[in-house]
């Protein structure tokens, strides 16, 4: 019998040492169901032999030289004796078969970032859910097939509930707080894969639906009531109350998916519910139509500058956008996205703009600068072409007319210019968000020096060109903002409902939902610790349904808050 190699020594070993163990701690019988041949398994315990001692390995035999090209031997060992012209003939073989193999890697290379680049053209549904389910994206079809095709925005009036004494103030918070203190959960959806940036609750009333953009480049569309399916055999052993409520779907509308294509806004037409807008930090802001099923490019940044909000008048045909190196861009719907104006307003990132809903040329604006700031739009697209030079005026891409901050500060300081800049706030550190109200009249900003700021300003101020007399806001509620980097960050909404009293909702650090009214009183708490256990980050509220809202947190789980009544079981 030949001798055993060092391996087989070294296997039988760790055998007998695993054979000992099984034994000592009882487990026989499951050494038995491991299918060991009961020979090693009879008689008495055996000691563990002691391991040998681990040698170099020895090859027997000397091993057989391999096989290789004779074509690559002759160019990499050529023959001592080849004259010059058989030296130069292998030489540029060589080089021509590196060449090849280089231009090969490269080849390789710019494929792999066109596939990390945004995507420019017009996409279908079918492209964007290439990775979803076909029933998915046919129920997508039909439900938006069945919501009526109205108006996606209705505003207030900048006297509503403009009450002369508290009395009445006091009855219609009295009658807030009997509509939302009694919300629970609903309902409740993994609708997006990863953590949610931003949210939109459709108008339709028969439904609740709502849209959330993650944050790689993802917007789930979620029926958050919708009739479950038949339950699967996975599901039979799940509570009903932790199965997954509504239908949703979802839709990679920016590529790559990854954190550099993050949603950072959603926006529904205002004046077509079947479009919604949303932009994403792949510097692009595209327009996803539910009657053509596509999705299209309405704009793109030059120079890689980050898309961080956006907004739209009332009317639908224009749009602001701000940027993180300061600017706020102005794109008319209407016209061909050549045509952008871009104003350098800030020297610090602007996280969010906001237009006045009722008077829809005060544009406002909050920067990591800490400030907040109201401009008038009508006097910054004054701005004279003339001042700009070829440089800022052609884009590498488009024509974009770029004002920087010089030309600005100097055009708001002269006679035409007047007006332009309406008033500030200096937050303690930065200011993360900031919204006017539905009425056009009252601002709710949020900043991370744990401070929501609550403004009202009355009508004449807008009717002059003086900077506003006083920009100082009326309360500071304490509130803990200090997300850190896996949350996203809070931002109070407004709710959107122009008939009910003005009130906002925001995530709270201890896992509620807050609902404040617009004097800043404390509406309710919403909260359920036997179902929800993170940081409902993200808000929304229904446009014309008091009783309901919604939330999403950093792992794409969403929330819908309505009357218990409503909770639909499978």
């Amino acid at each position: 019998m030949p001798a055993k190699s060092q391996y087989e020594l070294e296997r039988e070993a760790n055998i007998a040492n695993n054979l000992a163990l099984f034994e000592e701690l009882g487990l026989k019988e499951a050494v038995k169901d491991l299918g060991i041949p009961t020979a090693k398994l009879t008689g008495k315990r055996k000691a563990a032999p002691v391991r040998p001692k681990t040698l170099k390995r020895e090859r027997a035999e000397p091993e057989a030289p391999r096989r290789q090209s004779r074509r690559l031997l002759t160019k990499l060992h050529p023959d001592p004796n080849e004259t010059p012209e058989e030296r130069k003939l292998r030489e540029d073989a060589l080089d021509k078969e590196r060449i090849k193999q280089e231009d090969a890697r490269l080849e390789a290379e710019e494929k792999a970032r066109i596939a990390k680049r945004p995507r420019h053209d017009v996409l279908n549904f079918k492209t964007l859910a290439e990775t979803e389910e076909p029933q998915e994206l046919s129920w997508l079809t039909q439900t938006m097939e069945i919501v009526a095709q109205t108006s996606g925005r209705r505003v207030g009036d900048p006297e509503a509930f403009n009450f002369p004494d508290d009395a009445k103030h006091k009855t219609a918070v009295k009658y807030l707080r009997e509509k939302v203190k009694d919300l629970k959960v609903v309902s409740r959806a993994k609708v997006t894969t990863n953590r949610v940036y931003c949210a939109v609750y459709h108008p339709e009333v028969t439904k609740d639906i709502v849209f959330f953009g993650d944050k790689h480049g993802q917007l789930g569309i979620w029926d958050a009531r919708a009739p479950p399916d038949d339950v699967n055999d996975d599901d039979e052993g799940i509570a009903p109350d932790n199965r997954e409520g509504g239908k949703y779907c979802r839709l990679q509308l920016h590529w790559p998916a990854t954190s550099k294509s993050s949603i950072s806004s959603i926006k529904l037409d205002p004046i077509d519910s079947h479009n919604l807008y949303t932009s994403s930090y792949d510097c692009t802001i595209r327009s996803l139509s539910f009657v053509s099923g596509s999705s299209k490019e309405i704009y793109a940044s030059e120079d890689g500058v980050l898309i961080c909000s956006m907004d739209l008048p009332p009317t639908g045909n224009e749009m602001w956008i701000s940027d993180g190196s300061g600017g706020v861009s102005h794109l008319d719907l209407r016209q061909d996205k050549s045509h952008i104006r871009r104003y350098e307003l800030s020297e610090a990132k602007i996280g969010c703009i906001s237009v006045n809903p009722t008077r829809p040329n005060f544009l406002l604006t909050a920067s990591n600068s800490r400030f907040l700031k109201i401009w008038d739009t009508r006097k910054l697209n004054g701005l004279p072409i003339e001042s700009l030079d070829h440089a800022h005026r052609v884009g590498s891409a488009r024509q974009t007319l770029n004002f920087e901050s010089s030309i600005i500060n100097k055009f708001l300081e002269s006679k035409k210019g007047k007006g332009g800049f309406r008033g500030e706030w200096k937050h303690d550190k930065s200011a993360s968000s900031a919204y006017w109200d539905p009425r056009g009249r009252q601002i709710v900003s949020t900043s991370y020096d744990d401070t929501l700021r609550l403004w009202d300003i009355e009508s004449p101020v807008f009717r002059t060109d003086e900077v506003f007399p006083n920009l100082k806001p009326f309360c500071r509620i304490k509130h803990n903002c200090q997300t850190g980097k896996w949350l996203t960050i809070l931002r109070a909404q407004w709710s959107p409902n122009p008939d009910a009293y003005p009130h906002f909702t925001v995530g709270n650090m201890d896992h509620s939902l807050d609902v404040y009214s617009s004097k800043g009183e404390l509406i309710t708490q919403l909260s359920d610790r036997t179902m929800i256990s993170a940081v409902q980050a993200v808000t929304c509220s229904h446009p014309s349904i008091v009783e309901r809202a919604a939330s999403g947190n950093a792992s794409g789980r969403c929330v819908l808050w309505a009357p218990k009544s409503l909770m639909v079981h499978p």
